[in-house]
C-alpha cells in the first residue's frame, strides 16, 4: 500500500507552516518582516506607489468581473 503523507485520519497533515496555529504563523511572518527591515531589503511603498497598485488592482478586478459576466 502506498504512503499518502497525510498523517491523521482526518485528511490533514500535521506538518508544515499551513498546519500551524494562526498566531504562531503570524509570529513567524512578523519575525521575517522585522529581519528584512533590519537588513535593509524590505520595500516600503510610497503613497504614490500604493495608489498605483490600488488602481491596477481595481482595473484587474473590473476586467475579471466583465469577463465572468459573459
Amino acid at each position: 500500500m502506498a504512503s499518502n503523507n497525510q498523517g491523521s485520519a482526518g485528511g490533514k497533515s500535521n506538518r508544515g507552516f499551513a498546519s500551524m496555529d494562526p498566531d504562531r504563523q503570524r509570529q513567524i511572518a512578523s519575525e521575517g518582516g522585522k529581519a528584512a527591515h533590519e537588513k535593509g531589503t524590505a520595500h516600503e511603498f510610497t503613497s504614490e506607489e500604493a495608489r498605483e497598485a490600488g488602481r491596477k488592482g481595481g482595473q484587474a478586478r473590473s476586467a475579471n468581473r466583465k469577463k465572468n459576466a459573459q
